[in-house]
């Protein structure tokens, strides 16, 4: 790039700069993507004030010639995009070419679930394993034992159905649940996310219904509409999705599957009876309707014993069942599997060898060691007891604010979540930006309705992360932020 300012001309500086820079680009002197000099830069070698080049570049920018990047500085534009005259030609409508529902697709939790814990920040909305029950020597010390063992190579590309060693030590631990299954009808996922993506993708047509409670994760929506299906939400009650009239409903929609979140269930931490588990199976064979199950609390039950799954009760196979070790096994090391009958299996394992030719081998030789030396079964009961102990640091900050915040709140007897329903007073929108101001964060009701209409004025609380100290010091910033804005509006509301 060479560049000549003649101060004899009348002509003003940035233009002889703006004219020369153009003159390069549009005869192809300077190639597309070239780096221009910064401003500081370009001003010290031509003598001249840093504004008259900051002037003549963006010029340059609004011709369609330069573009520009925070931490990259001025490059030339490519000239495909650039007519002769220098003018901007139109470019590819990339925004025309993507799929509507997937332009219109938003994040359902913006950034808070995946916002870091910290001594600042304290998250109620992210559904984590405990910390504190792998220590990091642990988990190192298993890693080095997979890698040394040399029996199997570690760092190779997994089965397209997961590694075959983990699936035999999952069958195993399923029949510690009730459940039978051979590895040969056992797939590996990522997390449950993936796995009801894919498995919707291969049974969805568009137009299909599936049922679901009338309140479930907003990832369970957004897989099935995206897949083309249309969500019917079945109401629910204490023993969860309520079956008393689900055969007309049935009848009527003929729905491709019923999605169910059995045990302590996402957001309401409700588990479902046995009289309702034992009344859907038989709808699910007196109609022939599949039956999908996420089971991934099962295993946090705090009180009494472990309630068997719908699989478990299932004669024979009309129920897929997901399962994962995201709550139950090292924070932010996802892992799930699903169980389904062969032919299913077999659509599936194709699909991933399709869509992600190989499964992160890390997550599944940790696992599989854990499962295979019991320590998997043996920290259970850790996190059954940290859980716990979570849960009841909570529902008695819950408790102490109910005497100012009249809200009410069922305290489940497992799993991680807790539903808390706040007086209209409360405002759960101006809630949730006030406390993240704060540094706390947690996840509003609406988003896990289908058609985002809440049936009251709920929030959700995990409980799984956070340490105890942080969940007091968490509910306590809630507690004032509920009790500012109820004042608010109690004073807004009054007569004059």
């Amino acid at each position: 790039m060479n560049l000549k300012i003649d101060r004899a001309l009348k002509t003003p500086v940035y233009i002889q700069i703006r004219s020369q820079l153009k003159e390069q680009i549009l005869s192809g002197r300077l190639s597309d993507g070239y780096a221009l000099p910064s401003e500081r830069t370009l001003a010290k070698d031509l003598g001249v004030h840093r504004n008259t080049v900051v002037r003549a570049y963006n010029e340059l920018k609004a011709d369609g010639l330069l573009s520009s990047y925070q931490g990259v500085g001025y490059r030339v534009a490519c000239r495909q995009e650039t007519g002769r005259n220098g003018q901007r030609k139109k470019a590819v409508n990339w925004q025309g070419l993507i799929k509507k529902e997937y332009r219109e697709l938003q994040s359902a939790f913006e950034d808070y679930v995946s916002k870091p814990q910290t001594e600042s920040r304290v998250s109620f909305a992210a559904g984590m394993a405990a910390g504190e029950v792998y220590s990091a020597k642990e988990i190192a010390d298993c890693l080095a034992r997979i890698i040394s063992a040399g029996d199997r190579p570690s760092y190779f590309y997994t089965p397209y159905q997961g590694d075959p060693a983990l699936r035999q030590e999952i069958a195993g631990f399923m029949r510690t649940k009730g459940i039978l299954a051979n590895p040969g009808q056992i797939q590996i996922f990522s997390e449950n996310n993936q796995a009801l993506d894919f498995l919707v993708t291969i049974l969805l047509s568009p137009g299909d219904k599936v049922f679901t409670e009338e309140s479930n994760s907003p990832d369970v929506y957004r897989a099935i509409e995206l897949a083309g299906g249309k969500v019917i939400p079945i109401p629910m009650d204490e023993e969860g999705m309520i079956c008393e009239n689900l055969g007309s409903l049935i009848e009527t929609h003929k729905p491709r599957f019923i999605y169910v979140n059995s045990s302590y269930h996402n957001p309401t931490g409700i588990g479902m009876s046995m009289e309702r588990k034992k009344r859907l199976l038989e709808l699910s064979y007196q109609y022939r309707v599949p039956l999908i199950e996420e089971d991934e609390a099962s295993e946090l039950f705090f009180e009494g014993e472990r309630i068997p799954s719908l699989k478990s009760m299932d004669p024979g196979e009309n129920v897929i069942y997901m399962y994962s070790f995201s709550l139950t096994m090292v924070p932010g090391v996802g892992l799930s599997f699903l169980i389904a009958p062969r032919e299913i299996i077999k659509s599936l394992s194709n699909l991933v060898s399709v869509r992600l030719v190989t499964l992160e081998w890390m997550p599944q030789h940790l696992a599989c060691q854990f499962l295979k030396e019991g320590t998997y079964v043996r920290k259970l009961e850790d996190f059954r007891r940290i859980y716990k102990e979570k849960r009841d640091r909570m529902c008695r900050c819950l408790q102490e604010i109910s005497g100012s915040v009249p809200l009410s709140f069922r305290k489940p007897r497992g799993g991680v979540y807790l539903w808390v329903r706040l007086p209209s007073a409360v405002d759960v929108s101006r809630l949730r930006k006030e406390a993240e101001k704060q540094g706390v964060s947690f996840l509003t009701g609406e988003l896990f309705f289908p058609d985002q209409n809440p049936r009251g004025n709920y929030i959700r609380l995990n409980y799984s992360y956070a340490s105890e100290r942080q969940i007091e010091k968490g509910m306590g910033i809630l507690k004032e932020c509920m009790q500012k804005i109820q004042k608010e509006s109690d004073l807004f509301d009054k007569p004059l």
